[in-house]
């Protein structure tokens, strides 16, 4: 009786194409020209993710900057820490609607959403409760799928329809995440079930820190800190998985709630949102093995070990390095990394964020030097937003759902962009480079 390694390895045989193949056909691994660019698939005015210039042909590496609408969302950044506000919900509404909204419009918006945190009777129970999950993005993803059973018109896929759909969606995934992580850490950890009702007369950050925390409490930094996370994680082109994920499920006119759960459980892979797991993982393999953090000569020997595959996943990968569109610097990983530093000397952490900082600046030298490559390598925000969420005493296991939490705006602005100015289900071609075979009778095979 064959066994399931034998399956696989038949599989394994049967699947297997020649990388040859992909260029004797002109196939876009990945959706990837051969420079690395992405390929064209389709425009937007949501995001845009500026991070190299073509002269001549050639890919010149620039400065970061990620637009908002056309807005440098480091203005954006800026102008909210000026006035002494969270910038989440004014980054949401400029996604949503596309332009910023007056103080009046910001009020009522700010008011809306957190007046629709709440989630519908009996579902944290029924849902959540009686259903936990030992992953919070898998909770996730099934719970906005159950919430198509409680929507009053699921399937109406009119503008203003849809609209109301997303908008309840970003106001209830902070309330959702928290509720499925206490779920999490009652049924599975063993520990006390600790439910807070979502407060409404806040600001998205507030009230996710004051659902996580048995006490509630936390302080205007931490705060800050996490709203700053929120705004730099809400969008980034249509072009990343997952946001691609939601242009391409919601082309073939399926409901909101199967799209978004689409671009969930894409953002739960490794290779997108659960990249700042794989640097946390990494940094604690590196804080173990180097004993001197200030070296330069000995962190950068390790970081050498860890390219070469010699150490920590043996993957080659110095994780929160490198990015596919930014090459000089990550203007995310820029401002994440400004505000860590105050909020790390405020727990008393300096010396390991100074470890984070060496190892920002000697990656480049040692990449160049193991991989005889001049390619540019800039810090991504997954490098410090793991660190930054650690810090805030926020579990790892919901690093990805805070991603989340942030990016459904983007997700949601999609959506909208998809269904007013698509039209067309998204179809790419697949070349078969199967050889055609004769049926085999049965009494006749081997």
């Amino acid at each position: 009786m064959s066994s399931v390694r034998d399956y696989v390895q038949e599989i394994s045989k049967n699947d297997y194409i020649d990388i040859d193949l992909f260029e004797k056909f002109n196939v876009k691994r990945g959706l990837r020209n051969a420079d690395g660019t992405g390929v064209l698939v389709g425009l937007t005015r949501i995001g845009d993710v500026h991070g190299y210039i073509i002269d001549e042909g050639e890919k010149v590496p620039i400065d970061g900057k990620l637009f908002y609408r056309g807005i440098d969302v480091e203005d954006i950044v800026a102008n909210a820490a000026k006035e002494g506000r969270f910038g989440f919900e004014e980054a949401v509404y400029l996604l949503m609607f596309g332009q910023l909204p007056t103080r009046k419009q910001l009020e009522d918006f700010t008011a809306l959403i957190g007046n629709s945190r709440a989630l519908p009777k009996n579902f944290a129970e029924d849902s959540i409760m009686k259903a936990p999950s030992r992953d919070v993005m898998n909770k996730l993803a099934r719970s906005v799928l159950t919430l198509y059973s409680y929507d009053e018109d699921p399937e109406n896929q009119s503008p203003e329809n849809v609209l109301r759909q997303c908008l309840e969606l970003i106001a209830r995934f902070p309330t959702i995440v928290a509720y499925s992580y206490m779920a999490k850490k009652h049924y599975y950890d063993h520990e006390s079930l600790i439910i807070h009702l979502p407060e409404a007369a806040c600001s998205t950050a507030e009230a996710m820190l004051s659902l996580i925390r048995p006490d509630q409490k936390f302080t205007r930094l931490e705060a800050e800190i996490l709203d700053l996370a929120l705004v730099l994680h809400a969008e980034h082109g249509g072009g990343n998985n997952s946001t691609f994920a939601v242009h391409l499920v919601s082309s073939a006119d399926t409901d909101t709630f199967s799209a978004i759960t689409a671009g969930i459980q894409s953002l739960k892979g490794f290779k997108h949102g659960g990249a700042n797991i794989k640097v946390m993982g990494m940094m604690e393999d590196i804080k173990k093995n180097v004993k001197n953090w200030e070296s330069e000569g000995e962190v950068g020997a390790y970081l050498a070990t860890i390219l070469r595959g010699e150490a920590f996943d043996g993957s080659g990968l110095i994780y929160g390095q490198g990015h596919a569109v930014y090459t000089k610097s990550d203007p995310r990983a820029k401002l994440l990394r400004d505000k860590a530093a105050i909020l790390a000397e405020e727990k008393g952490l300096l010396k390991e964020f100074n470890l984070y900082r060496l190892i920002e600046r000697l990656t480049p030298e040692v990449f160049k030097k193991i991989k005889s490559s001049t390619k540019g390598i800039c810090t991504n925000v997954d490098f410090y937003s793991g660190f930054v969420y650690k810090m805030l005493g926020i579990p790892a296991e919901l690093n990805t759902s805070l991603f989340a939490i942030s990016r459904v705006a983007g997700w949601c602005a999609h959506r909208m962009e998809e269904i007013i100015s698509g039209g067309r289900i998204i179809r790419p071609a697949y070349k078969c480079v199967q050889q055609r075979l004769p049926y085999a009778p049965l009494n006749v095979r081997k």
